[in-house]
């Protein structure tokens, strides 16, 4: 394979967002943590978050990481941060519109749920809301919690134990997830996503 010519940028010397672009531009397709929370005050909230990943298979372990500074918002952070629950939402083709749709920024008192159409389930472990819609959820008690980034900024860095795991028995075989049928979305730079189904199999080495 032939060495490629490129471009480098010192990110010190960046401005603004340019940062952000390189990062969500480069780090794809990323898996989509629709995240369930509820208030204090019992509101429903979901928002779509890409910064989310597994970390831990012992237990089954997620993050997801919501941003901490000015002009975000703030409500899904704010909720988790004081219930110590969230519920993550499994993203697939069927439900990629209304996920777009819970992304709009509302007032803190309105819901998620009802602006996207979405039926809220309740949890079976702990008090945060699913979606009824989605082929699978995720419930998640919080076990660490730490900012990240600039002291004006930057993220929480969101730790969540899952302590149930709610799938369509159509996607099952025991506990494998069938990935065709799963048809997952992944998330690109600024609109763009893609659809987790031109897959292929490489068997791992000896």
């Amino acid at each position: 394979m032939a060495i490629r010519d490129i471009v480098t940028f010192a990110t010190s010397e960046l401005k603004g967002v340019e940062g952000y672009k390189l990062l969500t531009g480069l780090v794809v397709p990323r898996p989509i943590g629709w995240i369930g929370s509820r208030s204090a005050h019992g509101v429903n909230n979901l928002a779509p978050y890409s910064f989310f990943n597994a970390v831990s298979g012992d237990p089954p372990t997620v993050v997801f990481s919501p941003g901490a500074g000015s002009g975000v918002r703030k409500d899904t952070a704010d909720n988790v941060r004081a219930s110590g629950e969230f519920t993550v939402n499994v993203v697939t083709a069927e439900v990629a519109e209304a996920m777009n749709a819970s992304s709009a920024t509302l007032p803190a008192d309105e819901d998620e749920f009802s602006h996207a159409g979405l039926t809220v389930v309740e949890s079976t472990m702990i008090n945060a809301p699913r979606v009824g819609e989605a082929k699978a959820q995720m419930e998640c008690r919080v076990t660490h919690q730490l900012h990240v980034g600039r002291e004006e900024g930057g993220s929480w860095l969101i730790v969540g134990e899952v302590v149930a795991f709610h799938i369509d028995p159509e996607l099952l075989d025991g506990t494998r997830v069938d990935q065709v049928k799963l048809r997952a979305v992944g998330r690109h730079a600024g609109n763009w996503y893609s659809h987790a189904e031109d897959l292929f199999e490489l068997m791992r080495p000896a």
